[in-house]
């Protein structure tokens, strides 16, 4: 497992020490990063082609040029300055033992004050500068017209804003004794993200800016539909390569050995090896007899990484310690589980070629888009049979959260399907 870029990038190309920087980039983060990216072009390509087909319109808004910089424009540039200067360049300069976890130093009240100050009046004063750069003697209104692709970068922060936010929340639901022993933590912590609760609230957030900005909702759903999809089958690279604890049941047909590798195992190793780390197993289970698990041996002609993977050097730690690691990353899990991140990415993967390839033969508005929610819900209600997550009891069943969400936008997707399709096919009314 690679925590941040230098252990990635000492593995693959033995880089050494003056690489230590590359300490700051979380591999999650980046992976994150890389998915908003490649959703932002998709997105992008999707609406400028709408656009030329005439299905999507720009907005003629007015606009004030000419005017110099107000106070509150230069106090905001400052204040976002200062923030990066303050966490960002403080990553790199602080001597708080907090900078070998990026996560919890973000998070901290640590940073670089001069780094701060001085990043702050660099963004105020290339503000100003701008600003007076395009002054004019006396400020005038001009009309300019924004089309949808002009507005993917405001589309992209606020479903980034909103989604965090609603990733947080739904996994605070989710681990709700976590959330209540400290709730502090659990809403600002970077672990911990439930994928369906960001979905819901960046939807919300998307729907309300479109509406308010003149976009139609169907046609932006439909050509964000192909993005969504890509951008979760990359994310989950991050959730893979990082070993954020998002991954399968334990596969009791193989245990841990001490390099890391997984070896065949049978009943009685496998209860040896509960046993012998009860300290790693009984705070997840309660009971080692209600250890959740499935037994299910790599065909010969695959690797049996692809069925049990320990997660060595994971970045939340979970497991027992490496024999003879030193570092901050020194755990791995004695029993192997499921890479259920590596299995969504190639599923998902594929979902996003189907719906790519499909996406131009489909007239329907919203059409494209409930596809979309039903190959999701169906992808993530049957990976959720071998991912460990807190289940609930409902009139004797025990469905996970995003058992009962995938559920939902399965039925969602295809009752809103019928009605898009029967709205399609209904005459229009001939006036007289």
């Amino acid at each position: 497992m690679y925590p941040n870029l230098y252990y990635a990038f000492k593995d693959l190309f033995g880089v050494g020490e003056r690489w230590q920087f590359l300490r700051f980039i979380n591999s999650f983060g980046f992976f994150v990063a890389l998915s908003f990216g490649a959703a932002f072009m998709v997105l992008s390509r999707e609406l400028l082609r709408k656009e030329k087909e005439g299905l999507l319109f720009g907005k003629d808004e007015v606009i004030i040029v000419g005017k110099p910089a107000g106070p509150m424009e230069l106090i905001l540039n400052f204040i976002l300055g200062f923030l990066l200067g303050f966490k960002i360049i403080g990553l790199f300069v602080s001597n708080s033992s907090l900078t070998a976890n990026p996560q919890d130093f973000i998070m901290s009240s640590e940073g670089s004050w001069p780094a701060g100050i001085l990043v702050g009046l660099l963004f105020m004063g290339l503000k100003w500068w701008e600003k007076n750069k395009q002054k004019l003697p006396a400020p005038e209104e001009r009309k300019i017209r924004i089309w949808p692709h002009d507005r993917v970068g405001d589309v992209t922060i606020f479903a980034a804003i909103f989604g965090f936010a609603g990733a947080k929340i739904f996994n605070s639901l989710e681990t709700w004794d976590d959330f209540v022993r400290n709730p502090v933590e659990s809403l600002f912590s970077f672990s911990g993200l439930t994928f369906y609760g960001g979905l819901i609230c960046a939807a919300l957030a998307i729907w309300y800016y479109a509406r308010k900005n003149g976009i139609t909702f169907w046609h932006l759903n439909d050509s964000a539909a192909p993005a969504l999809m890509l951008a979760y089958a990359l994310g989950r690279i991050g959730c893979q390569v990082s070993g954020d604890g998002d991954w399968g049941i334990l596969n009791s047909a193989y245990y841990t050995t001490a390099d890391g590798k997984p070896a065949l195992s049978n009943p009685q190793i496998f209860q040896n090896v509960l046993q012998q780390n009860k300290q790693v197993y009984l705070p997840q289970f309660g009971s080692l007899d209600n250890v959740r698990h499935l037994s299910v041996k790599a065909p010969s002609f695959l690797p049996d990484w692809l069925f049990a993977y320990p997660y060595p050097h994971n970045v939340i730690n979970e497991g027992a310690r490496i024999p003879g690691c030193d570092g901050g990353y020194c755990s791995q899990l004695p029993i192997p589980v499921f890479p259920t991140p590596f299995y969504e990415t190639l599923v998902c993967l594929v979902l996003f070629f189907i719906l790519w390839s499909i996406r131009k033969r489909i007239k329907v508005p919203g059409a494209l888009f409930s596809i979309y929610l039903i190959l999701n819900g169906i992808e993530r209600f049957f990976i959720e049979k071998i991912r460990v997550n807190t289940t609930y009891s409902i009139f004797g069943f025990h469905p996970t959260q995003a058992e009962i969400i995938s559920s939902m936008l399965v039925i969602g997707g295809i009752a809103l399907l019928i009605v898009l399709n029967k709205r399609s096919n209904k005459p229009a009314a001939v006036s007289s």
